[in-house]
């Protein structure tokens, strides 16, 4: 029998293939091109309106390229990633969805409060939404600290 030499899991860790997962590859280049043909559309769309726009518009319209770029930009970060993330592009997209979905509900409400619609819709659907990408938040955090807890086990270090 040949001995191998034993490597520590920081080792191990270190040597893994400087590459994403497919799945990871796929989510990258998902929200790299959503981002960017959300931005090209709100941006056409801002730029081609015939008439002056009122500053409540102006404002949804920049939000939402905002928002928009935000995705191009984590989608461009998580594919220029060459090491272990332990589920920190998860946490990322998760914060982004967080603050897009709530600003966009008070947006929308906001819009159907002065219009004096009912807001009830508004707040449903929003709250939904918001609801929605919370529960995603949190879930990514579970597995962000699994993974760093394995990490720690792993690598015989103590609680962080």
């Amino acid at each position: 029998m040949t001995e191998e030499p034993r490597l520590s899991a920081q080792d191990m860790i270190e040597g893994l293939a400087p590459a994403l997962s497919p799945r990871t590859r796929i989510r990258a280049v998902a929200a790299l091109l959503a981002g960017v043909a959300g931005t090209v559309f709100v941006g056409t769309l801002w730029w081609s309106e015939p008439g002056p726009l009122p500053g409540r518009t102006h404002l949804a319209f920049a939000l939402f390229t905002l928002f928009c770029l935000a995705w191009t930009g984590y989608g461009g970060w998580l594919l220029t990633r060459r090491v272990p993330l332990f589920a920190t592009g998860r946490m990322i997209a998760a914060g982004i969805g967080v603050v897009a979905s709530v600003a966009t509900t008070a947006v929308v409400t906001i819009v159907t409060v002065r219009r004096g619609t009912g807001v009830g819709p508004a707040l449903a659907v929003g709250g939904l939404f918001v609801a929605v990408v919370l529960a995603l938040a949190v879930r990514a955090s579970a597995r962000r600290a699994a993974l760093l807890r394995r990490m720690d086990e792993l690598t015989g270090r103590e609680e962080r």
